[in-house]
């Protein structure tokens, strides 16, 4: 395979110059254009081609968001946004999320050396994972679902069979979802769809800064018909909401099952992200043993694949979101690949699935 080919649109001649030489440190990367406004990164789009565009948000003549819906409907490419950490900038980079962009990299407003030492590896290694892993855009992963949607018809809990005809069903306790890239969107194709008497609790962790977890959780729960909140500490876990781990912080559970709390922690500190899947998942697996759901969405890398052994090893029972729908086949591949998925199912379908287990 040949080179990374990038297209560059920012309004700062500075950003550009900047992103242009992490990027080209990269012998397997080439940036093959650069834009300043959003018209002009159309343009060159449509021109150049390229493997993957890096996009500001904040641009004059057209916005990032506004372009990027034109970029979707015209020639659709993987988009990663540069956004800032920022209350506004999180819901900005939520918004590009839903309309299909691919991940984002956050940027401190004073993006100054050191800022950009610390994102660099981290640019570098998901620009040249998602030009060789050719993201996919179906209405699965293109807005699936708005902040201003009003809330969504859900799944309805299976009425439990009588008399002689009621087969023997394995309880679950707890839903823990792990997610990464393509996250939000697919969080969005969940999560609205669960009934509000959903009889369990929900941990989720999908790899976010801090300020980008608060406004997912706070998106979520206004389409949602249960409740979708940043997990805080020290609260009990409780049947019908979705806890969130916060940016930052790993998610653990304590206690014991029917009033166990949430423990937020920054160990262990020898994860790659923070909050991790496989802290969660193991934590969880840990206190309620055989009577967990572990599902696995789209993501890069493979975390969540230990998480979910422990699962398995307890009698629990695990869900891996298929290639077909994922943005990017990373931590479900692994979870496919090591034969611990109970069940390989496209996202559209993954609530119904889940539901179906109660």
């Amino acid at each position: 395979m040949g080179k990374a080919r990038v297209l560059v649109v920012d309004d700062s001649a500075f950003m550009r110059k900047a992103i242009s030489l992490m990027l080209e440190s990269d012998p397997e990367i080439e940036v093959v254009g650069m834009a300043s406004n959003g018209e002009d990164g159309i343009e060159l789009n449509q021109k150049l081609k390229p493997d993957v565009i890096t996009l500001d948000i904040e641009m004059p003549r057209m916005d990032g968001l506004t372009a990027l819906k034109r970029i979707m409907s015209e020639n659709p490419t993987p988009v990663m946004m540069i956004s800032s950490l920022t209350t506004e900038g999180a819901e900005a980079t939520l918004e590009a999320l839903s309309l299909g962009a691919v991940d984002f990299i956050p940027k401190q407003l004073s993006f100054v050396a050191l800022d950009i030492v610390k994102i660099k590896d981290e640019l570098l290694a998901k620009i040249k994972h998602i030009a060789r892993n050719k993201p996919r855009f179906s209405k699965s992963t293109i807005g699936t679902i708005r902040a201003t949607s009003p809330k969504v018809k859900p799944v309805d809990l299976p009425t439990p069979p009588s008399g002689a005809t009621k087969k023997v069903q394995k309880k679950f306790n707890i839903v823990a979802i792990g997610t990464s890239t393509g996250g939000p969107p697919a969080l969005q194709a969940v999560l609205p769809l669960l009934p509000k008497n959903f009889p369990v609790p929900i941990t989720v962790v999908q790899h976010m800064p801090a300020t980008f977890t608060k406004s997912l959780a706070d998106r979520l729960d206004g389409i949602s018909n249960i409740h979708v909140k940043e997990a805080e500490h020290g609260e009990k876990l409780m049947a019908g909401t979705a806890y969130i781990a916060p940016g930052g912080k790993h998610l653990l559970v304590k206690g014991r099952p029917g009033s166990a709390e949430v423990f937020l922690s920054d160990e262990p500190r020898d994860t790659l992200h923070r909050p991790a899947v496989n802290v969660m998942v193991k934590s969880v697996a840990d206190l309620y043993g055989g009577s967990v759901l572990g599902v696995i969405m789209t993501g890069m890398g493979s975390d969540g694949l230990e998480g979910i052994r422990q699962v398995k090893k307890n009698g629990g029972m695990a869900f891996a979101q298929n290639m077909e729908t994922c943005v990017v086949y990373g931590m479900p591949r692994a979870i496919v690949d090591n034969g611990l998925a109970d069940k390989v199912i496209p996202i559209d379908n993954m609530a119904a699935e889940i539901v179906n287990m109660f």
